[in-house]
């Protein structure tokens, strides 16, 4: 097993905020939130009729062969992955076999499942041949790998709201046991489909404020009453240290550390105590060879649910301590809604621009704190710090608990 550093190359974000790194970071640091009306399907017999939906995106600018045979979560993380790509300067074609990606997403193709079977039952009983290879997991990778003539290992994990950080740290453990020299992690997601919100709507986890989308996600506030739906891509490009040197690349944060841990408990709820997710946070300081005190700021999971937030508050204090100890926290599901599998993705970029911005996203819609909730939230107004390394915790159905950490590169 090498110590070799890895480091970060390229980040790629395709967002409610914004289609592009920049223009997501501008955004959620200027406070702008992206829920609104569901306008993608008809959603008006459901309870819960709005959503963090993706605005502007032309998925006629993708190759031809994906625009045939993908749904809109691959191509989401397609063009996060182009974006990555870019960023990082890196020839594919140099050495293809040591080139990897691997893939997260909650629900892959859902949406696309669910329209193709409305049709379906609507009296067109002729599908599509490029309906299975559009619908499921593993195509997004395939996609970039096609693309891009990627030759080395390709896994898609489905560790629900925790895939995108389960999908860094695979890329870490597939460059760590030398199965490549650099690998694109990757998630995507997007499942606003009429038979998924009314699943998770008749389960109590989404949030009814209809009336007021721009207020509806409020984490840690008193007044929250569950998530609201997001969706998205995200792309980071992981090399190990003495690779991306070599090729004079321009390195942007390290991975640190990482943790992966069950709790359980519950297939939805979190453990009340939520020492599963403590017990990640450890893993991941441990990994990165850091103290609790060495964080400058965590992005919560964070989603907006009474359950969830208190737990992860709890496991926060059970790591770091209480509010005098613990680090600045913040949710940016407020203005992102919940991107699920992009998620871990889109919010660990989230703390590779504040470690190179000196800058805190808010958590939007705090306004009564929830006695539970004791924590510093950055509530509503983005916060200068200077910080060298920070944590990003993702918290799945069926206890599942991914915490990243990066930090600050110096040669």
């Amino acid at each position: 097993m090498s110590a070799e550093r890895l480091v970060i190359t390229g980040m790629g974000a395709i967002t409610p905020l914004g289609l592009n790194v920049a223009d997501y970071w501008k955004n959620l640091v200027g406070g702008i939130c992206g829920i609104g009306p569901i306008d993608c399907c008809d959603v008006s017999a459901l309870p819960v009729r709005m959503a963090a939906q993706v605005r502007g995106f032309d998925a006629g600018r993708l190759p031809r062969a994906v625009q045939r045979a993908s749904s809109p979560f691959m191509q989401y993380a397609f063009a996060a992955a182009e974006q990555a790509l870019g960023e990082s300067g890196l020839h594919v074609a140099h050495c293809p076999e040591r080139v990897g990606v691997v893939m997260g997403t909650a629900m892959g193709g859902v949406s696309l499942t669910a329209q193709t079977q409305t049709a379906f039952d609507g009296g067109r009983p002729r599908v599509s041949p490029c309906f299975v290879p559009a619908s499921i997991g593993n195509m997004a990778a395939a996609h970039v790998a096609i693309t891009y003539g990627m030759r080395g290992p390709g896994l898609t994990v489905n560790t629900a709201c925790s895939a995108g950080g389960d999908a860094l740290m695979l890329a870490a453990m597939l460059l760590l046991t030398g199965e490549a020299d650099a690998v694109l992690a990757a998630g995507g997601e997007s499942i606003l489909c009429p038979v998924v919100i009314s699943s998770l709507a008749q389960a109590k986890a989404l949030s009814r404020h209809n009336d007021d989308p721009q207020h509806a996600c409020r984490p840690f506030d008193l007044g929250r009453d569950g998530f609201v739906i997001g969706e998205g891509g995200g792309a980071i490009l992981l090399e190990t240290e003495s690779h991306a040197l070599a090729r004079g690349a321009r390195i942007r944060a390290v991975l640190a550390g990482w943790g992966n841990t069950m709790d359980g408990y519950h297939i939805t709820a979190p453990c009340p105590d939520g020492q599963g997710a403590a017990a990640c946070m450890r893993k991941a300081l441990q990994r990165a060879g850091l103290a609790p005190a060495d964080i400058g700021y965590i992005n919560a999971h964070g989603t907006s649910t009474v359950l969830g937030d208190k737990a992860e508050t709890l496991a926060i204090k059970s790591v770091f301590g209480g509010r005098g100890e613990a680090p600045p926290v913040s949710s940016t599901k407020g203005a992102t809604g919940h991107l699920m599998g992009a998620g871990g993705l889109t919010e660990v970029i989230t703390c590779i621009k504040a470690l190179e911005e000196g800058l805190l996203p808010p958590t939007l819609n705090l306004e009564t704190p929830d006695p539970d909730c004791d924590l510093d939230y950055v509530p509503n107004v983005a916060r200068t710090a200077c910080i060298r390394a920070a944590m990003s915790n993702s918290l799945g159905f069926g206890g599942q608990n991914s915490s990243i950490i990066v930090s600050s590169y110096s040669g």
